[in-house]
Protein backbone atom coordinates (compact mmCIF):
# COMPACT_ATOMS: atom_id res chain seq x y z
CA UNK A 1 0.00 0.00 0.00
CA UNK A 2 1.45 3.43 -0.86
CA UNK A 3 2.00 6.09 1.67
CA UNK A 4 -0.86 8.20 0.07
CA UNK A 5 -3.39 5.02 0.74
CA UNK A 6 -1.87 4.22 4.28
CA UNK A 7 -2.65 8.09 5.24
CA UNK A 8 -5.79 8.30 3.51
CA UNK A 9 -6.82 4.98 5.26
CA UNK A 10 -6.07 6.24 8.59
CA UNK A 11 -8.01 9.37 8.23
CA UNK A 12 -10.75 7.19 7.13
CA UNK A 13 -11.07 5.22 10.35
CA UNK A 14 -10.23 8.11 12.43
CA UNK A 15 -13.48 9.68 10.58
CA UNK A 16 -15.62 6.62 11.23
CA UNK A 17 -14.21 6.46 14.86
CA UNK A 18 -15.26 10.35 15.61
CA UNK A 19 -19.03 9.25 14.11
CA UNK A 20 -19.22 5.84 15.94
CA UNK A 21 -18.03 7.76 19.56
CA UNK A 22 -20.71 10.70 18.72
CA UNK A 23 -23.42 8.31 18.26
CA UNK A 24 -22.68 5.94 21.03
CA UNK A 25 -22.44 9.15 23.30
CA UNK A 26 -25.65 11.14 21.67
CA UNK A 27 -27.80 8.11 20.60
CA UNK A 28 -30.63 10.59 19.46
CA UNK A 29 -28.21 12.54 17.13
CA UNK A 30 -27.48 12.50 13.54
CA UNK A 31 -24.72 10.53 13.11
CA UNK A 32 -24.09 12.30 9.72
CA UNK A 33 -23.75 15.40 11.53
CA UNK A 34 -19.70 16.13 11.37
CA UNK A 35 -17.59 17.05 8.32
CA UNK A 36 -18.82 14.86 5.40
CA UNK A 37 -21.79 13.83 6.71
CA UNK A 38 -25.28 15.59 6.75
CA UNK A 39 -25.43 19.39 8.01
CA UNK A 40 -27.61 20.13 10.57
CA UNK A 41 -31.09 20.68 9.45
CA UNK A 42 -31.98 24.16 8.01
CA UNK A 43 -33.71 25.19 11.24
CA UNK A 44 -31.18 24.59 13.14
CA UNK A 45 -28.38 26.43 11.77
CA UNK A 46 -28.52 30.25 12.45
CA UNK A 47 -26.22 30.52 9.47
CA UNK A 48 -26.60 34.52 9.26
CA UNK A 49 -25.70 34.46 13.08
CA UNK A 50 -22.12 32.81 12.42
CA UNK A 51 -21.17 34.94 9.59
CA UNK A 52 -21.97 38.02 11.96
CA UNK A 53 -19.34 36.41 14.22
CA UNK A 54 -17.12 35.91 11.78
CA UNK A 55 -17.44 39.13 9.95
CA UNK A 56 -17.17 40.57 13.62
CA UNK A 57 -14.00 38.59 14.50
CA UNK A 58 -11.76 38.56 10.67
CA UNK A 59 -9.45 41.29 11.88
CA UNK A 60 -7.99 38.75 14.16
CA UNK A 61 -7.25 36.07 11.84
CA UNK A 62 -6.43 38.45 9.01
CA UNK A 63 -5.11 38.68 6.07
CA UNK A 64 -6.43 35.59 4.42
CA UNK A 65 -3.50 35.37 3.03
CA UNK A 66 -1.58 34.58 6.09
CA UNK A 67 -4.09 32.34 7.97
CA UNK A 68 -4.01 30.22 4.64
CA UNK A 69 -0.22 30.00 5.07
CA UNK A 70 -0.64 28.33 8.18
CA UNK A 71 -3.32 26.22 7.78
CA UNK A 72 -1.13 24.77 4.93
CA UNK A 73 1.80 24.70 7.18
CA UNK A 74 -0.83 22.85 9.61
CA UNK A 75 -2.61 20.38 7.28
CA UNK A 76 1.66 18.88 5.44
CA UNK A 77 2.99 18.77 9.28
CA UNK A 78 0.47 16.45 10.33
CA UNK A 79 0.03 15.02 6.85
CA UNK A 80 3.37 14.90 4.79
CA UNK A 81 1.97 12.90 2.19
CA UNK A 82 -1.17 14.90 1.38
CA UNK A 83 1.46 17.58 -0.06
CA UNK A 84 1.44 15.19 -3.36
CA UNK A 85 -2.12 16.33 -4.12
CA UNK A 86 -0.82 20.26 -4.61
CA UNK A 87 1.21 21.53 -7.34
CA UNK A 88 5.00 22.60 -6.93
CA UNK A 89 4.15 26.21 -6.31
CA UNK A 90 1.22 26.74 -4.04
CA UNK A 91 0.30 30.53 -5.10
CA UNK A 92 -2.25 29.63 -7.78
CA UNK A 93 -4.34 26.91 -4.83
CA UNK A 94 -4.01 29.34 -1.99
CA UNK A 95 -5.48 32.10 -3.96
CA UNK A 96 -8.05 29.48 -4.96
CA UNK A 97 -8.59 28.77 -1.48
CA UNK A 98 -9.25 32.82 -0.32
CA UNK A 99 -11.55 33.44 -3.07
CA UNK A 100 -13.73 30.19 -1.59
CA UNK A 101 -13.80 31.54 1.66
CA UNK A 102 -14.87 34.62 0.95
CA UNK A 103 -17.51 33.56 -0.77
CA UNK A 104 -18.53 31.78 2.20
CA UNK A 105 -18.00 34.46 4.56
CA UNK A 106 -20.29 36.47 1.91
CA UNK A 107 -23.09 34.08 1.14
CA UNK A 108 -23.03 32.53 4.42
CA UNK A 109 -26.68 34.36 5.18
CA UNK A 110 -27.38 32.03 1.57
CA UNK A 111 -27.20 28.15 2.65
CA UNK A 112 -29.02 27.24 -0.07
CA UNK A 113 -26.36 28.88 -2.67
CA UNK A 114 -24.05 27.59 -0.81
CA UNK A 115 -24.91 24.37 -1.21
CA UNK A 116 -25.55 24.37 -5.04
CA UNK A 117 -22.36 26.25 -5.30
CA UNK A 118 -20.09 23.38 -3.20
CA UNK A 119 -22.03 20.58 -4.59
CA UNK A 120 -20.66 21.57 -8.62
CA UNK A 121 -17.32 22.45 -6.53
CA UNK A 122 -17.48 18.64 -4.88
CA UNK A 123 -18.08 17.00 -8.51
CA UNK A 124 -15.46 18.87 -9.93
CA UNK A 125 -12.63 18.01 -6.94
CA UNK A 126 -12.93 14.53 -7.65
CA UNK A 127 -10.14 15.14 -10.46
CA UNK A 128 -7.48 16.06 -7.90
CA UNK A 129 -7.78 13.02 -6.16
CA UNK A 130 -9.76 14.46 -2.95
CA UNK A 131 -11.54 11.75 -0.40
CA UNK A 132 -14.13 12.64 1.96
CA UNK A 133 -11.80 11.36 5.01
CA UNK A 134 -9.28 14.05 3.96
CA UNK A 135 -11.53 17.29 4.86
CA UNK A 136 -10.96 15.99 8.30
CA UNK A 137 -7.77 16.67 8.42
CA UNK A 138 -8.64 20.33 6.35
CA UNK A 139 -10.62 20.93 9.73
CA UNK A 140 -7.96 20.09 11.93
CA UNK A 141 -5.87 22.33 9.95
CA UNK A 142 -8.14 25.18 9.85
CA UNK A 143 -8.61 24.95 13.63
CA UNK A 144 -4.87 24.80 14.37
CA UNK A 145 -4.33 28.10 11.94
CA UNK A 146 -7.49 30.04 13.87
CA UNK A 147 -5.74 29.49 17.17
CA UNK A 148 -2.25 30.99 16.05
CA UNK A 149 -3.85 33.55 14.06
CA UNK A 150 -6.38 34.76 17.11
CA UNK A 151 -3.46 33.85 20.13
CA UNK A 152 -5.16 35.09 22.98
CA UNK A 153 -7.95 36.34 21.39
CA UNK A 154 -9.16 32.83 20.10
CA UNK A 155 -12.74 31.98 21.80
CA UNK A 156 -14.32 28.54 21.19
CA UNK A 157 -17.50 30.59 19.67
CA UNK A 158 -15.12 32.19 17.17
CA UNK A 159 -13.93 28.69 15.99
CA UNK A 160 -17.35 26.76 15.89
CA UNK A 161 -18.48 29.24 13.60
CA UNK A 162 -15.99 28.66 11.30
CA UNK A 163 -16.33 25.20 11.66
CA UNK A 164 -20.10 25.14 10.79
CA UNK A 165 -19.52 27.28 7.81
CA UNK A 166 -16.93 25.39 6.75
CA UNK A 167 -18.97 21.35 7.92
CA UNK A 168 -22.10 23.30 5.64
CA UNK A 169 -19.40 23.93 1.96
CA UNK A 170 -17.76 20.29 2.90
CA UNK A 171 -21.31 18.19 3.42
CA UNK A 172 -22.15 20.09 -0.05
CA UNK A 173 -18.54 19.15 -1.65
CA UNK A 174 -19.27 15.31 -0.42
CA UNK A 175 -22.52 14.72 -1.76
CA UNK A 176 -21.51 16.00 -5.08
CA UNK A 177 -18.69 13.59 -4.94
CA UNK A 178 -21.28 10.83 -4.31
CA UNK A 179 -23.51 11.88 -6.84
CA UNK A 180 -20.68 12.39 -9.65
CA UNK A 181 -19.80 8.69 -8.77
CA UNK A 182 -21.49 7.55 -12.24
CA UNK A 183 -19.08 9.79 -14.36
CA UNK A 184 -15.15 9.68 -14.56
CA UNK A 185 -13.52 11.73 -12.08
CA UNK A 186 -11.65 13.46 -15.11
CA UNK A 187 -11.27 12.69 -18.88
CA UNK A 188 -7.94 12.06 -20.66
CA UNK A 189 -8.00 13.51 -24.10
CA UNK A 190 -5.23 13.97 -27.00
CA UNK A 191 -4.08 17.03 -29.01
CA UNK A 192 -4.80 16.48 -32.47
CA UNK A 193 -3.93 20.27 -33.71
CA UNK A 194 -2.62 23.32 -32.24
CA UNK A 195 -2.61 26.27 -34.17
CA UNK A 196 -0.77 29.59 -33.21
CA UNK A 197 -2.43 32.78 -33.96
CA UNK A 198 0.22 35.06 -31.96
CA UNK A 199 3.37 34.49 -30.55
CA UNK A 200 0.57 33.90 -26.87
CA UNK A 201 -2.10 32.77 -28.12
CA UNK A 202 -2.83 29.33 -29.05
CA UNK A 203 -6.01 27.22 -30.39
CA UNK A 204 -6.24 23.63 -29.70
CA UNK A 205 -8.31 20.64 -30.72
CA UNK A 206 -8.21 17.66 -28.10
CA UNK A 207 -10.16 14.07 -28.81
CA UNK A 208 -11.31 12.87 -25.01
CA UNK A 209 -10.92 9.13 -24.72
CA UNK A 210 -14.44 8.90 -23.60
CA UNK A 211 -17.62 10.66 -24.19
CA UNK A 212 -17.62 14.20 -22.71
CA UNK A 213 -20.92 15.32 -22.54
CA UNK A 214 -21.34 19.65 -22.34
CA UNK A 215 -23.69 22.21 -23.28
CA UNK A 216 -22.16 24.83 -25.58
CA UNK A 217 -20.97 27.93 -23.49
CA UNK A 218 -19.38 25.70 -20.99
CA UNK A 219 -16.01 25.35 -19.96
CA UNK A 220 -13.66 22.64 -18.41
CA UNK A 221 -10.76 22.89 -16.50
CA UNK A 222 -7.81 20.93 -18.22
CA UNK A 223 -3.99 19.54 -16.91
CA UNK A 224 -1.55 19.04 -19.16
CA UNK A 225 0.73 15.65 -18.69
CA UNK A 226 4.01 17.88 -18.11
CA UNK A 227 3.20 19.97 -15.21
CA UNK A 228 0.81 17.49 -12.98
CA UNK A 229 -1.29 18.68 -10.35
CA UNK A 230 -1.59 21.70 -11.93
CA UNK A 231 -5.62 22.77 -13.60
CA UNK A 232 -6.56 26.22 -15.24
CA UNK A 233 -10.32 27.06 -16.65
CA UNK A 234 -10.49 27.41 -19.93
CA UNK A 235 -14.03 27.85 -22.37
CA UNK A 236 -14.76 25.08 -24.71
CA UNK A 237 -14.89 27.22 -28.40
CA UNK A 238 -17.64 24.76 -30.13
CA UNK A 239 -20.87 22.75 -28.82
CA UNK A 240 -20.75 19.42 -28.80
CA UNK A 241 -20.18 17.53 -31.87
CA UNK A 242 -20.44 14.03 -33.82
CA UNK A 243 -16.31 13.84 -33.68
CA UNK A 244 -16.73 14.78 -30.16
CA UNK A 245 -13.88 16.65 -30.23
CA UNK A 246 -13.26 19.89 -28.29
CA UNK A 247 -12.05 23.58 -28.78
CA UNK A 248 -9.90 25.49 -26.30
CA UNK A 249 -8.34 29.63 -26.85
CA UNK A 250 -5.17 29.58 -24.45
CA UNK A 251 -3.93 32.82 -23.77
CA UNK A 252 -0.26 32.64 -22.54
CA UNK A 253 -0.84 34.72 -18.92
CA UNK A 254 2.90 34.00 -17.30
CA UNK A 255 6.04 32.02 -17.48
CA UNK A 256 6.39 28.42 -16.25
CA UNK A 257 2.72 27.60 -15.87
CA UNK A 258 -0.68 26.06 -17.78
CA UNK A 259 -0.62 28.59 -20.38
CA UNK A 260 2.70 28.61 -21.49
CA UNK A 261 2.97 25.00 -21.55
CA UNK A 262 -0.18 24.95 -23.69
CA UNK A 263 0.84 27.75 -25.97
CA UNK A 264 4.59 27.06 -26.74
CA UNK A 265 5.41 23.57 -25.59
CA UNK A 266 2.27 21.49 -26.30
CA UNK A 267 1.71 19.56 -29.84
CA UNK A 268 -0.26 16.58 -31.74
CA UNK A 269 0.31 13.70 -30.02
CA UNK A 270 0.31 15.38 -26.38
CA UNK A 271 -1.81 14.49 -23.84
CA UNK A 272 -3.81 16.28 -21.36
CA UNK A 273 -6.87 15.48 -18.66
CA UNK A 274 -10.02 17.32 -18.39
CA UNK A 275 -12.28 18.09 -15.37
CA UNK A 276 -16.56 18.46 -15.55
CA UNK A 277 -17.49 21.17 -17.57
CA UNK A 278 -19.59 23.76 -15.86
CA UNK A 279 -20.66 27.36 -16.51
CA UNK A 280 -22.98 29.68 -16.83
CA UNK A 281 -23.07 30.90 -20.73
CA UNK A 282 -25.51 28.75 -21.48
CA UNK A 283 -28.80 29.41 -23.87
CA UNK A 284 -32.06 29.82 -22.03
CA UNK A 285 -34.87 26.76 -23.34
CA UNK A 286 -36.99 29.72 -24.00
CA UNK A 287 -35.49 32.43 -25.72
CA UNK A 288 -35.84 36.45 -25.13
CA UNK A 289 -35.53 38.96 -27.84
CA UNK A 290 -32.71 40.23 -27.34
CA UNK A 291 -29.41 38.53 -26.56
CA UNK A 292 -25.67 40.50 -25.98
CA UNK A 293 -22.83 38.52 -26.34
CA UNK A 294 -20.01 40.73 -24.57
CA UNK A 295 -16.48 39.45 -24.99
CA UNK A 296 -12.85 40.12 -24.32
CA UNK A 297 -9.90 38.46 -25.56
CA UNK A 298 -10.03 34.36 -25.39
CA UNK A 299 -13.47 34.65 -23.64
CA UNK A 300 -14.84 35.07 -27.44
CA UNK A 301 -14.42 30.68 -27.48
CA UNK A 302 -17.45 30.74 -24.92
CA UNK A 303 -19.32 33.19 -27.42
CA UNK A 304 -18.36 30.90 -30.45
CA UNK A 305 -19.79 27.90 -29.40
CA UNK A 306 -23.51 30.09 -28.82
CA UNK A 307 -23.70 31.28 -31.99
CA UNK A 308 -22.51 27.68 -33.31
CA UNK A 309 -25.20 26.03 -31.80
CA UNK A 310 -27.76 29.01 -32.93
CA UNK A 311 -26.50 28.69 -36.08
CA UNK A 312 -26.28 24.97 -36.20
CA UNK A 313 -30.34 25.06 -35.24
CA UNK A 314 -30.92 26.80 -38.12
CA UNK A 315 -29.11 24.34 -40.71
CA UNK A 316 -30.95 21.15 -38.91
CA UNK A 317 -34.26 22.44 -39.80
CA UNK A 318 -35.63 24.63 -42.19
CA UNK A 319 -38.81 25.30 -40.23
CA UNK A 320 -36.92 26.71 -37.37
CA UNK A 321 -36.03 30.56 -36.72
CA UNK A 322 -34.20 32.52 -34.38
CA UNK A 323 -36.36 34.50 -32.90
CA UNK A 324 -33.63 36.25 -31.18
CA UNK A 325 -31.85 39.35 -31.84
CA UNK A 326 -28.39 38.78 -31.27
CA UNK A 327 -25.89 41.46 -31.12
CA UNK A 328 -22.12 40.51 -30.49
CA UNK A 329 -19.76 42.94 -29.09
CA UNK A 330 -15.95 42.31 -29.06
CA UNK A 331 -13.62 44.50 -27.36
CA UNK A 332 -10.03 44.38 -27.99
CA UNK A 333 -7.82 47.60 -27.55
CA UNK A 334 -6.91 47.26 -30.88
CA UNK A 335 -8.18 45.64 -34.40
CA UNK A 336 -4.91 43.70 -34.86
CA UNK A 337 -5.96 42.32 -31.47
CA UNK A 338 -9.17 40.26 -32.60
CA UNK A 339 -8.40 36.62 -33.64
CA UNK A 340 -10.72 34.08 -35.57
CA UNK A 341 -13.20 37.54 -37.41
CA UNK A 342 -13.60 34.97 -40.21
CA UNK A 343 -16.47 32.58 -38.24
CA UNK A 344 -18.34 35.67 -37.16
CA UNK A 345 -18.27 37.87 -40.22
CA UNK A 346 -19.82 35.13 -42.31
CA UNK A 347 -22.25 34.19 -39.99
CA UNK A 348 -23.54 37.64 -39.86
CA UNK A 349 -23.47 37.42 -43.65
CA UNK A 350 -25.78 34.32 -43.51
CA UNK A 351 -28.30 35.33 -40.97
CA UNK A 352 -29.54 38.80 -40.33
CA UNK A 353 -30.67 38.23 -36.65
CA UNK A 354 -26.82 38.85 -35.90
CA UNK A 355 -25.51 41.84 -35.56
CA UNK A 356 -21.27 42.08 -34.92
CA UNK A 357 -19.72 45.07 -32.95
CA UNK A 358 -15.85 45.63 -32.68
CA UNK A 359 -15.17 47.84 -30.07
CA UNK A 360 -11.24 48.97 -29.83
CA UNK A 361 -9.61 51.34 -27.79
CA UNK A 362 -10.66 52.38 -23.96
CA UNK A 363 -12.49 56.23 -23.04
CA UNK A 364 -9.67 58.86 -23.65
CA UNK A 365 -10.42 60.00 -19.70
CA UNK A 366 -12.12 56.95 -18.69
CA UNK A 367 -11.64 53.20 -17.99
CA UNK A 368 -9.97 50.35 -19.99
CA UNK A 369 -13.43 49.18 -20.78
CA UNK A 370 -15.73 52.10 -20.82
CA UNK A 371 -16.01 52.34 -24.56
CA UNK A 372 -17.01 48.44 -24.54
CA UNK A 373 -19.43 49.40 -21.83
CA UNK A 374 -21.14 52.40 -23.59
CA UNK A 375 -21.47 50.20 -26.56
CA UNK A 376 -23.55 47.83 -24.81
CA UNK A 377 -25.82 50.46 -23.08
CA UNK A 378 -26.58 52.25 -26.13
CA UNK A 379 -26.87 49.58 -28.10
CA UNK A 380 -31.09 48.33 -27.01
CA UNK A 381 -33.23 48.81 -24.49
CA UNK A 382 -31.30 47.54 -21.50
CA UNK A 383 -34.53 46.65 -19.93
CA UNK A 384 -35.14 43.73 -22.73
CA UNK A 385 -32.97 40.31 -23.11
CA UNK A 386 -30.37 39.03 -21.44
CA UNK A 387 -26.32 39.62 -21.54
CA UNK A 388 -23.66 37.27 -21.11
CA UNK A 389 -19.85 38.25 -20.79
CA UNK A 390 -16.64 36.54 -21.05
CA UNK A 391 -13.02 37.62 -20.59
CA UNK A 392 -10.50 38.91 -18.13
CA UNK A 393 -12.26 39.26 -14.65
CA UNK A 394 -12.00 42.92 -14.78
CA UNK A 395 -13.47 43.49 -17.62
CA UNK A 396 -16.46 41.57 -16.54
CA UNK A 397 -16.50 43.28 -13.55
CA UNK A 398 -16.35 46.84 -14.71
CA UNK A 399 -18.78 46.00 -17.38
CA UNK A 400 -21.76 44.07 -15.71
CA UNK A 401 -21.14 46.75 -12.87
CA UNK A 402 -21.77 49.40 -15.57
CA UNK A 403 -25.00 47.81 -16.94
CA UNK A 404 -26.22 47.52 -13.65
CA UNK A 405 -25.87 50.71 -12.75
CA UNK A 406 -27.28 52.08 -15.92
CA UNK A 407 -30.19 49.72 -15.85
CA UNK A 408 -29.88 46.54 -16.48
CA UNK A 409 -31.89 44.00 -14.36
CA UNK A 410 -28.91 41.98 -12.55
CA UNK A 411 -30.94 38.59 -12.46
CA UNK A 412 -30.43 38.92 -16.54
CA UNK A 413 -26.58 39.15 -16.38
CA UNK A 414 -24.36 36.10 -16.99
CA UNK A 415 -20.80 34.96 -16.18
CA UNK A 416 -18.79 32.77 -14.67
CA UNK A 417 -17.22 34.86 -12.29
CA UNK A 418 -16.91 35.09 -7.96
CA UNK A 419 -15.61 37.40 -5.98
CA UNK A 420 -11.88 37.84 -5.32
CA UNK A 421 -12.22 39.58 -1.82
CA UNK A 422 -14.85 41.19 0.02
CA UNK A 423 -17.16 43.66 -1.95
CA UNK A 424 -15.23 43.53 -4.83
CA UNK A 425 -18.66 43.68 -7.33
CA UNK A 426 -21.70 44.49 -5.82
CA UNK A 427 -24.06 41.55 -5.08
CA UNK A 428 -26.66 43.05 -7.59
CA UNK A 429 -24.14 42.82 -10.19
CA UNK A 430 -23.29 39.28 -9.98
CA UNK A 431 -25.35 38.04 -12.20
CA UNK A 432 -25.83 34.37 -12.94
CA UNK A 433 -22.38 33.68 -11.63
CA UNK A 434 -21.47 31.54 -9.94
CA UNK A 435 -21.00 28.65 -11.72
CA UNK A 436 -20.05 26.12 -9.43
CA UNK A 437 -16.33 26.73 -9.83
CA UNK A 438 -14.14 28.91 -7.75
CA UNK A 439 -11.79 30.71 -10.70
CA UNK A 440 -12.85 32.55 -13.86
CA UNK A 441 -11.78 30.37 -17.06
CA UNK A 442 -9.92 32.19 -19.89
CA UNK A 443 -6.53 33.31 -20.38
CA UNK A 444 -6.41 35.88 -17.60
CA UNK A 445 -5.87 33.26 -14.90
CA UNK A 446 -1.86 33.82 -13.95
CA UNK A 447 -0.39 30.47 -14.67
Amino acid sequence: MSVENRTYHTLLARHDAMRLRQRLLSPGSDPGADLGGRPPAEETYDAAADQQIILRDLDLVAPLDELIDDLYRALFARHPSLRSLFPDTMAFQQAHLARAFWYLIENLHRPEEITETFTRLGRDHRKLGVRPAQYTAFKDALCEALRSRAGEYWSPGLEQAWMRMLQLGVTAMVRGAEAALHEPPCWRATVTSHQLYGPDLAVLRLLPHETFRYRAGQYTTLESARLPHTWRPYYLADGPGPDGELELHVRRSGPGGVSEMLVLHTSPGDQVRLGPPKGSLTLDAEPLDTLRLVVRDTGWAAMKALLQELDSGVRRSSAHRVRRRVQLFLGADSLSDLYDLGYPAGLERRHSWLTVVPVTGGAPTGGRYDRLLHAVARSTPLTEGRTLIAGPPDMVRSVAAGLVHAGHPADRIAHDLLPSGPHVLPRSARGHGPAGDLTPPGQQIPA
